[in-house]
């Protein structure tokens, strides 16, 4: 189980002043509870998933996991507690092949058949994929479905996904979300979502909804779902200039 207690964040902005992001947020998550988070662009969605991986330190609160104050511990320290964390744009490592990556967020628990259907399952054909190198040669998409994979057969408890739809064309997001799915009811984790996507939305336990650095609404996809959907619906418009089915809202 995670905590937040009174967790609030303050950064320093470019004019020598302070700007509050996030503000006295409570919040407790579940084990086996898969949760998304949805909200306006700047309202401390993704604020609120750095604050639980360790990227920010609260300015005020604690967190606790399992019973433990992980507030000061470092995301290496937190990753070794299980929480696992996948960005909104992944990172890349020149020299490092998609086969070694994998690897390593398996503990070397993989053989070659693993890795063949773990890239399957991510939409990437293993053959083209497994000696490349993690750089700037893949597409923001590849690397998106790269990240998900190390996520996927990570041992951690807890999964965040920040917007795992960004970059990810229309089939392979709706293969993704059944097999994030599926991981979370197998490992009977943690998993919570930053998401705009309405697929998400519909199969969370809970829908969180962010807004100016607070929780404003929260609740079961129908209860909140109408509340925030004309507010998405204009803001997917705006992110992909056509109708919110649009295939090009889902890239």
């Amino acid at each position: 189980m995670l905590e937040l207690r009174s967790v609030s964040l303050t950064i320093s902005n470019e004019n020598g002043g302070t700007k509050e992001i996030l503000n006295n947020i409570d919040l407790t998550l579940k084990e086996g509870k898969f949760y998304a988070v949805t909200g306006p662009n700047g309202g401390g969605k993704t604020s609120l998933a750095k604050i639980i991986m360790g990227i920010y330190l609260p300015t005020e609160g604690r967190i606790y996991y399992n019973g433990e104050d992980i507030t000061n511990l470092s995301i290496t320290e937190r990753s070794r507690r299980g929480i696992a964390y996948a960005f909104q744009q992944p990172p890349r490592f020149k020299g490092i092949r998609v086969r070694d990556l994998l690897g390593i967020a398996a503990n070397n628990g993989l053989d070659e058949k693993d890795l063949h259907c773990l890239l399957h399952d991510v939409g990437l054909c293993p053959e083209d994929y497994l000696n490349r190198e993690v750089d700037a040669s893949l597409s923001g998409g590849e690397m998106k479905r790269i990240e998900i994979a190390t996520l996927l057969v990570r041992p951690a408890e807890m999964l965040i996904f920040d917007e795992p739809e960004a970059g990810v064309d229309l089939w392979t997001f709706q293969q993704l979300v059944m097999m994030v799915v599926q991981r979370h009811h197998l490992r009977n984790s943690i998993t919570l979502t930053i998401t705009h996507n309405e697929r998400f939305l519909s199969v969370a336990d809970e829908v969180l909804l962010i807004a100016e650095g607070e929780i404003k609404e929260r609740g079961k996809r129908d209860q909140v779902w109408p509340l925030i959907k004309d507010d998405i619906i204009c803001q997917w418009r705006r992110n992909c200039g056509g109708e919110f089915s649009d295939p090009k809202c889902y890239r």
